[in-house]
């Protein structure tokens, strides 16, 4: 008889049995509130008529699918992205590396082999 009170419970799927170990959040959004604090904020750099010079000397040596890396200016710091040239445009003064627009005035170095420096 004891087992007829026994209380049967239909199967959790397995999205929701997942879920129940998931780490909990109490304080949403608190993580990345420290992560943005944590972030050193610098000021962007000028650089030299001669850096300047050399910098436009190698923009001009870039062509598209060239696999270069640069270093640019982002959001208060300074940022590197390796990748292929999928875009150069001349007129907004921007190019694209695989789908990161960055406008030239950004750009503080690039190194490739199509610029003789890896």
């Amino acid at each position: 008889m004891a087992n007829s009170y026994k209380k049967v419970h239909p199967k959790m799927d397995r999205e929701n049995r997942a879920k129940q170990f998931m780490p909990f959040d109490a304080l949403k959004g608190f993580r990345e509130a420290l992560e943005e604090k944590e972030r050193i904020v610098v000021p962007k750099r000028e650089l030299s008529e001669e850096q300047k010079e050399e910098l436009d000397f190698k923009l001009r040596q870039i062509k598209k699918m060239d696999m270069i890396t640069v270093e640019y200016f982002q959001d208060g710091e300074y940022v590197q992205i390796t990748g292929v040239v999928s875009r150069i445009d001349e007129t907004s003064k921007s190019m694209k590396i695989v789908n990161t627009k960055i406008p030239f005035e950004d750009i503080v170095d690039l190194r490739g082999e199509t610029l003789g420096m890896e």
